[in-house]
């Protein structure tokens, strides 16, 4: 089989579910074949998974808006690596070799990921080695996994040659909470309740991929009205940490001003959050079968007042960005990713975008109600610390944009459909988070709990790239780099 072809020859004559995805088996050598072609960039990457005694694999094409999720039955837990083939694969796969015990064949790092050696009955002391770096005058500099001020743990080891960067390596997995196995035989509400505390800052975002995973699996049919609130949350959502992000950035770089002004604004939209929906992050407001709160007129105006303001702060601080040479002398040039590794590890949201990679699954997989309304998916290409900061600006005002016409199409019903028509059934969802796309997959049993839920964060792809945006930087630059990243751990750790 022609591995160019694989995929669109795997899928020929199947139809895709409710979901839009379609589901087929795969034997060894046509699921090498496609790691293949994703080290091709034929297509991309979206997800790799254990189930049971299978591995399981979602793969994107948006150029065909095609989506497939691939199974493979392992034989005695051990399968053919896709890392060994393509990068991105790599943490994946050793994550789930950790939380799991399947084995894959050919894996380039056997070093574990998430098992730090302190999980009960499978305690071990053997010392992490992280990759050497030779040359003449290099050094390392340990930071964390203990940060200054309220932030998630990380272990960024550095080896430098006086300031200058010449590697960055991460260790992650220190908020690993079990959530898989959490969920593993928990009821859709109470699965609900902890898929929307994976990341805080994205509750919204999980919640809402929960429920539209659900709801394909069960044929549960969400009302007109709460599908239109669950776009609102979602754009509030990510105003609120666009401009949080763009002035932490500012901040690192002692900008003191710009930082204030996106502090006060980011509060503003807390408070309008709660105000509306009852909760600063709207958590638990979306729930499988709609929305658990409804926006009244009143709410509509504050919204609408809220935008306003936004607009004024969004255009003061491009004013005073723009006016600042010895800002962007700090941001322009710093922290470059090449198009050519975010086409590779199909690297999402803003640092995607920042260096021309024009997906945003508002837009490649269009989902209700954004198939319905009009926005750009907003690009740079510099891939710079300076383009994903003006990216997210782009993006807060599509944002405003989506708001005024989200709002504008409320009209009065209900905000829960009733009991779903199916007990048992399979699902997944595609979307879009502040940061990028956030990954849903759920299985649910014939006694309605579920069996099996899988959620990748849109981080996965983009941590990776950071340590690539760094080298050749001053060590002073990394919080810069960093902060330009924002990219979650706990939404990684799983």
């Amino acid at each position: 089989m022609s591995t160019a072809r694989c995929l669109a020859e795997l899928a020929a004559g199947r139809t895709a579910g409710s979901d839009g995805y379609l589901r087929f088996a795969v034997d060894a050598g046509s699921w090498t074949a496609l790691a293949k072609d994703c080290a091709a960039g034929l297509h991309d990457l979206s997800a790799l998974w254990a189930d049971g005694s299978a591995m399981r694999m979602a793969i994107n094409d948006s150029g065909q808006s095609l989506r497939a999720i691939v199974t493979l039955e392992t034989d005695s837990g051990r399968y053919p690596s896709i890392a060994a083939l393509h990068p991105p694969a790599l943490r994946l796969e050793r994550a789930m070799r950790d939380l799991y015990g399947v084995e894959p064949v050919g894996l380039p790092d056997p070093r574990p990921w998430l098992d730090h050696g302190r999980w009960p009955g499978r305690e071990h002391a053997a010392r992490y080695e992280f990759l050497p770096a030779e040359g003449e005058g290099l050094h390392q500099i340990p930071v964390g996994p203990v940060h200054a001020g309220i932030i998630e743990p990380g272990h960024f080891r550095f080896t430098a040659n006086g300031e200058t960067v010449v590697r960055l390596e991460e260790r992650l997995g220190y908020v690993h909470k079990g959530v898989e196995g959490l969920m593993a035989g928990a009821s859709v509400e109470q699965a609900a309740r902890i898929v929307g505390r994976i990341s805080g800052d994205s509750t919204v975002a999980y919640a809402w991929a929960f429920a539209r995973a659900v709801e394909a699996a069960l044929g549960w049919t969400p009302p007109p009205r709460a599908v239109l609130l669950r776009g609102v949350m979602a754009e509030l959502e990510r105003l609120a940490h666009h401009i949080n992000d763009v002035g932490a950035i500012c901040n690192d770089a002692s900008v003191v001003t710009i930082f204030a002004r996106c502090t006060l604004q980011r509060e503003d939209a807390l408070a309008v959050s709660e105000a509306c929906f009852g909760h600063r992050l709207m958590m638990d407001r979306v729930a499988p079968g709609g929305v658990a709160a409804d926006l009244s007129a009143e709410g509509v105006g504050k919204i609408r007042a809220l935008a306003a303001r936004f607009e004024e702060t969004r255009a003061e601080i491009l004013r005073v960005y723009d006016s600042l040479p010895s800002l962007q002398d700090r941001t322009i040039t710093t922290g470059i990713v090449s198009p050519e590794l975010v086409r590779q590890y199909a690297a999402g949201g803003f640092v995607g975008r920042a260096a021309g990679r024009a997906f945003d699954a508002r837009k490649s997989f269009a989902y209700a109600p954004y198939d319905q309304l009009d926005f750009d998916v907003k690009l740079r290409t510099a891939g710079d610390v300076d383009a994903r900061l003006l990216v997210r600006m782009d993006e807060i005002g599509e944002s405003l944009r989506l708001l005024s016409q989200l709002l504008g199409r409320l009209a009065p019903g209900e905000i829960r459909a009733g009991q779903p028509p199916a007990a048992a059934g399979e699902g997944a969802a595609l979307v879009e988070a502040f940061r990028g796309d956030v990954f849903m997959s759920v299985r649910i049993a014939a006694d309605g709990r579920l069996a099996r839920v899988h959620a990748r964060d849109a981080s996965w792809f983009q941590w990776p790239l950071l340590e690539a945006a760094v080298e050749g930087n001053i060590v002073a630059d990394f919080p810069l780099c960093n902060k330009s990243f924002n990219c979650s751990y706990s939404g990684h750790d799983l």
